[in-house]
Order: structure tokens, then sequence, then C-alpha cells
């Protein structure tokens, strides 16, 4: 079969059935607390039931004398065996310009918990069953503290305080932009709209839980560990830092099938150090999976970000300045990611695809007795955009101007490309205004008309809504190693330290070898989660396919090559002679030739082996524009989603089906933020009253029409090799404010005005009639 034909089947840019799929939808797939070893144990945790108390005791003995139980372990247990807190939010500072400050994160919590759901000890017994029951006999005698779970509160004189190095409860701190400057350009403009919002806390709740099974290697002495995560190489240096005794070399962490991700897994928790510890320690296998409650309690939340955020415009329009306070809740204990997101990752993408010569952003990051908060699906850039889009619409109410139209005065124009930002980031390319003609197509933005009086007709509101936004990719974590593998036995095995979980990452890395070595596609193994093969950065940020793709087409023309010079020899013929294709060498002009796997079984090892990498020159910078339309039931305040058009430029496309389902999957849970989830806490108790999903409401694939999406591929990034621009985040960050702005459209029509604007998601149907009905919203979330 000749190359060519194998890559106009089943290389880069054709629709394919994803490779992964046979296995997961026939029940095969391989996670973690699928795995069994012999002797194996299990762990329970004993969880706070306190948002805030100093621990007193922790009784273990009647636990211990139960059926089963092998082992207790208690936080005071693991801070005498030396084990280490985890790292803090090193690096940034408080608004004073002291140190960020954090409370210790321990494995088990060691003479205060604060909050709800934290670990306090664990215990390891020979069946789950057992472990449970002898989970409920510790005592844990704990002296209640005040709590808080508001970030404005907890920065009032007088609140509870977290950590000795903040009284006022700030982690850290950071401003961005030009503060006089800012200043005068809205001192002069003919028009400021300013909006009180909150982005709230999110449970990112994939469809597979935590879970770890760790156990000592009696071979080699090494801890092995297995885990659901994206990021192998950070769980085995978080395990490293933290227990005594071990190294890298003697840490291999292994992931199999992971069943979602969306940025919770992209590192160690607290309970990993445990597992591991306990493992070591009873030289056993041992295997922790979290209940859902679990995830709800302890596992990381997303957002929960309050902020005044307002805009400078001209008489035609035109944004002359942005300003923004934001005030972030990352709870019990401030992590660098969890403050990163907000003081630094969401400021980048702050002024999006707009050309805003000026901002002024404040950001404070406040800890409360909540759950830590860390990366969600967009991490930042969700936030930032959901305001900057907010504050459009708002203006073009202001101005009696299409929102379309607003949004095309302001766009930053191509010839402006390379364009510096005020947050001094750098877009490559961009051809804003192309995407959002094609959008308004696509969505049939003039028939709306038409479209409300139809509904109108049927006793519904319609409203529409529209966000024309970019993202930041790559996590800045731009280099990628990839190693390839030619075996004798007739396979190219790729590894790479990206980790699949479930977005398809090996059915796009099979495509782009399949580009450059023309066989076909089953003949392609895709090896990740391994750190004995492969170590990095892992996959968060969107940075797969934008990093780890270039390395695959990088190292794999790399192998070409190098096999080029084993082919001369076996062949006897100069290598500029020798000529590749559909898996086989041959010289010019000769019928000599020698396949690619025939020569792997020619060298040392039967096979041929190339390490290499590749390095982006900058992050990407994705966008789009998203057209929602709505339809409101004013008897009951339920809002559904009746048309959803996208139009997105991620690049070229290596995987069309893949990314279509990306950005509509993505789309889905910016819905779900938009108009049901919600994390609560009580605010005198600091309980959470969202913990399960009969309270915690996610959004139901019957509560959509369908999706219009298509790419524009026309406009190739131009940062790496492939051209290819992040997508996995993409729909997540548009989905939100055009939602919400076409709810407030229809409520605009329905003659609410200024007062819709008030609303704070999620627009449940209590909230949405409330305002119908009762012309009521909830206070402003923002307190100067």
């Amino acid at each position: 079969m000749s190359a060519t034909l194998e890559t106009a089947r089943f290389g880069s840019g054709r629709a394919i059935n994803r490779l992964e799929d046979p296995l997961l939808v026939a029940g095969q797939g391989r996670y973690t607390d699928d795995l069994s070893y012999p002797g194996q144990l299990h762990a329970v945790f004993v969880r706070s039931t306190y948002a805030h108390a100093n621990i007193r005791s922790v009784d273990v003995s009647s636990a211990l004398e139960m059926p089963g139980v092998v082992a207790i372990y208690t936080g005071a247990d693991l801070v005498a065996a030396g084990v280490k807190p985890m790292p803090g939010p090193v690096g940034f500072p408080r608004p004073d310009g002291s140190p960020a400050a954090s409370a210790d994160r321990r494995a088990l919590a060691h003479e205060r918990v604060r909050f709800v759901g934290e670990a306090v000890a664990v215990v390891v017994a020979a069946s789950i069953e057992q472990a449970r029951a002898a989970a409920e006999a510790v005592w844990v005698d704990c002296e209640e503290l005040p709590s808080v779970v508001n970030a404005f509160d907890a920065m009032k004189p007088g609140a509870p305080q977290l950590c000795d190095q903040a009284p006022d409860n700030v982690a850290a701190g950071m401003r961005h932009g030009d503060a006089q400057a800012t200043e005068a350009a809205f001192a002069g403009a003919a028009l400021v709209v300013s909006l009180d919002i909150h982005n709230q806390r999110l449970a990112p709740s994939p469809i597979e839980p935590r879970a770890m099974l760790a156990l000592l290697n009696a071979d080699d002495d090494r801890l092995e560990v297995h885990i659901s995560s994206q990021m192998p190489t950070g769980v085995r240096g978080t395990l490293v830092d933290a227990i005594p005794g071990l190294s890298a070399e003697r840490v291999r962490v292994r992931v199999g099938d992971v069943g979602g991700g969306f940025g919770m897994k992209t590192g160690a928790y607290p309970e990993d150090i445990a597992v591991a510890y306990a493992a070591l320690t009873l030289k056993q296998p041992v295997k922790w999976r979290a209940e859902r409650i679990e995830e709800f309690l302890s596992a990381v939340h997303g957002r929960d970000v309050t902020s005044r955020a307002e805009l400078a415009l001209d008489a035609q329009g035109k944004a002359l300045a942005l300003r923004v306070r934001g005030v972030a809740n990352v709870g019990a204990y401030a992590t660098a990611t969890g403050v990163a997101i907000q003081v630094i990752v969401g400021p980048w993408v702050s002024t999006s695809i707009y050309d805003i010569p000026l901002i002024d952003l404040a950001f404070t990051a406040v800890m409360t007795n909540t759950a830590t908060t860390g990366a969600y699906r967009g991490a930042g850039r969700p936030e930032a955009i959901y305001l900057i889009e907010r504050l459009m619409d708002a203006a073009a109410r202001k101005l009696k101007l299409d929102p379309a139209e607003l949004r095309r005065r302001n766009m930053i124009r191509p010839e402006q490309m390379p364009y510096t930002t005020a947050m001094a980031q750098v877009y490559d390319c961009g051809q804003f205004e192309k995407i959002l003609d094609q959008s308004l197509a696509l969505a049939d933005w003039q028939g709306f008309a038409a479209r409300r009086e139809a509904s109108a007709q049927r006793g519904k509101l319609r409203g529409r809504g529209i966000a024309t936004f970019l993202e930041w990719t790559g996590g800045n974590a731009l280099e990628e190693r990839v190693s390839v593998k030619v075996t004798a036995d007739g396979y190219i095995e790729l590894g790479s330290a990206t980790q699949a979980m479930g977005q398809g990452i090996a059915t796009s890395y099979a495509q782009l070898a399949v580009d450059v070595f023309g066989v076909p596609i089953e003949r392609i193994r895709v090896l990740q989660g391994d750190t004995d093969r492969a170590n990095g950065f892992g996959s968060a940020g969107s940075r797969s396919l934008f990093t780890g793709g270039s390395a695959v087409d990088v190292v794999s023309r790399k192998t070409v090559d190098h096999a080029k010079g084993l082919a001369a020899e076996a062949l006897e013929a100069p290598v500029q002679d020798v000529e590749y294709a559909a898996g086989r060498f041959t010289v010019a002009g000769t019928d000599l030739g020698v396949g690619l796997f025939e020569l792997a079984g020619k060298q040392a090892g039967a096979q041929i082996q190339v390490d290499g990498s590749s390095t982006a020159g900058a992050p990407s910078w994705p966008n789009g524009c998203h057209i929602c339309e709505v339809e409101i039931d004013a008897d009951t305040g339920g809002v559904q989603v009746v048309a959803y058009a996208s139009v997105n430029d991620i690049g070229r496309v290596v995987s069309p089906t893949i990314v279509r389902g990306q950005v509509e999957g993505g789309a889905v849970q910016g819905i779900g933020q938009a108009l049901c989830e919600a994390v609560a806490y009580d605010s005198e108790t600091g309980q959470l009253q969202s913990a399960s999903f009969m309270d915690y409401a996610l959004p139901h694939a019957d509560g959509f029409i369908g999706f219009k999406t298509r790419f524009d591929t026309s406009i190739p990034c131009l940062t790496n090799v492939l051209g290819v621009k992040g997508v996995g985040e993409l729909g997540t960050i548009g989905a939100t404010p055009a939602v919400v702005n076409a709810v407030i459209d229809a409520l605009d029509h329905a003659g609410l005005g200024a007062l819709g604007e008030g609303l704070q998601m999620p627009l449940t149907a209590e909230r949405v009639w409330r305002a119908l009905n009762l012309k009521e919203v909830d206070p402003s979330p923002f307190r100067a």
C-alpha cells in the first residue's frame, strides 16, 4: 500500500475513528481502580467534619483492634516520620511586598484542620469494607474554631485567621498595567460601563474519581505508583520531595486509562502522599479510590473570583482602557497553581482580541475555610474572558449598537500582527474579524428578529448572545521530548510524557506519524503514562498537540533520516541516493531496497530508536466567535439553549472529529457554569451544601438542540512546526459569556434594562424568574 494512500486515509486532517475507543467501549479499559495485586490493602481516609478546628487528639485504639485493620496513620505520625508539607505559592508576593503566605498543606492534617473534608487520618485494612468500618471508629477530638468561607469576609479585621503569616488571610496579590494613565483615560471617556461579577466556584467532576495504588517492588526496592493523573512526572516529584528516603530513581509512576481530568488531576494530592507512605512502610500494595463525596469535599475546585470590571470608551465605541479589581477565593491552602491562575494567567488574556491600550488590573488571592482551588478547564482564561465579553455587551446596550459591530470596531487587525498587549503578551497571528463574519453567517445573525418573533408567538422570550475571544495555550512549558522506536516485529512506538485522559491525543499522534512514515495506522503504538519511559510537564493548558505533536513530527522525521543512513550501509549505497516511502528504503534508479522493519531487525537489539525534542517559540492563541440563542419560559424562569453556532481558529487541524468533540464538549461545560453549576458552602458552619449530584447540577444532554461548529484552518500558528493551536479549553471559554449574554439580551428585550445585568451565575430558573416577575436580583457580590 502506498504512502500516499495511507496518508490520505489515516494521516493528519482526516476524520477517523479514535484508536482508543474499541477497548474503552468494550469495557476493556484499564483504569487505576481496575488493578489489583496480591496482598493488596485498602485505604480509607478519616476526614474533618469541622471547617476550622484545633485537633486535640486522634484516638485510633479501638479502630486498630477491628478485624482486618493493618495500620492507621495520623498527621502526627507522618510529621514524626519526617514527611514534609506540600509546596506553597512560592514566587508570588503579597500586596505589601512580603512573600506569599499559606499554612502548611500536609498529607494528613496536623494540629489544625482548615476545611470540611480535610484528611485527618488514614486507615489501611485488608478489605475496603473493613477499612470503612474502622474509619468510623477513629475518634477525632477537636476544639471548633470560628470559620470563614467568603473571601471578602476573610479580609475583614478580626476574621478567623488561617495562617500566622497572613493576618488578613491574603495569600498573594498582583497589580498589572499603568494605573495613572488608565485613570486619566477613564476621566476623559465618553462612556464608562461597570459590572460587579462573580465567577462562581465549580467542581470539575470527571467521570472517574481520583484513584491510586502504590506498592514497593520487591525486585528492585522501588516504589511503583499507579494513579489517575495528567502529570505523572509531577506526581513523582511531589512524592520524592515529601517522603524521606525517596529519590526520582526509586519511584516509577504509571498512568493507565484516565476517565477525564479537566485540570483537576494536574499533580499529586495530600492523599497520594499518605497512600505512598503507607505502602512504603507496610511493604504491601495499598489502594485508594475516592468516593464521589470525597471529590466534592477535597478535590480542587475551580473559578471562585469576584470582580469589579470597568471599561472606558470614546463616543464611537472605541475601548480606551480596562480596569479590574478581582478577589479570588483560593481555599484553605494557597497553592502556586491556584494563585497563578487568578493573579497572572487570567490577566494575560484580559484584553482578549481587542485593541485596548491601557489596563489597571489588581487581583488578590484570599484564603478561606473551603477546599483549595486549582486548575479547571480554562483556568483563569474563562474568568477573564467572561469579564470583557460582559462589558462589551453592556457597552453596546448603552451605545445602542449591535454587539457584533461594537466588537468589530475594537478588534485587533491582521496588519497589527505580531501584536503586543498591555500585559506584554505577543499574539503571533489572528484574523478576528474574518472569524466574526463567518460566525455571523453560520448563526444567521440577520434572521434573529424573525426567530425572536416566532418564539414570542409560542409564549417564550428569546435572546441572543455573542462572545468573540481568544485564549492562551501551552502552559509556558514549550519543550516536549518524544522517543521513537521502530521494532523488527513491525511496529513504530512513540513514547511521550504528555498524558491521555480521554481527549484522544494518541489518535492525533498516530496520524502525525502516518504522515511521516507512510505505514498503516495500526502499525503505530503510542506509549504514555510511565516515568520509566518518558518524563516531562504532562498534559495541561491545551499543550499536548501544540508541543507533544510537534515533537512527534520532528522526531519521526529525525528517525527516518537516521534510518536512511542505516539503509545506505545495508544497501551499500550513498546516503544521498537512498529514498524513503511507505515503510521502505530504496536506492534511486535501482530495484535495491529494504523495509523499515526489516532494517530494524538488522540493528543491535533488533530496533531503531531515536530520541529528540521540539520547542515552540511561544504560546499559541486559538480564538473563536461563539453565538448562542436561548428561550426563556417567563412562567418558570427556565432557560433552554436553542441554537449554538461557532467558528474557531485553532490553526491546522490534525483530527477533525476529535477537535469538534473538544470544542462542543467544552461548550457544554461552559454552559453548565452559565446555567446550573455552583459549589455552595454554609456561611455560618462552613459545611459543603453541594456534596453530591443531587445538589450540584451538571448540564444534561437533553438540554441541547445541537451545535453548528466550524473551523477556519487558514491561519496557522507561527510558533510551532505544525502550525497548530491548542483546542481543549476553547469551547468552555466562549460558551459561558455567550449564554449569559443571550439570557440578559432576552431579559432586556422584556423590559428589565440594566437590572438584568446584575444577574449572577448560575442563571437558574429561580434567579431568572425572580428577575422577571419580582424585579429582584442578588446584591452585588463585590465589596469595595
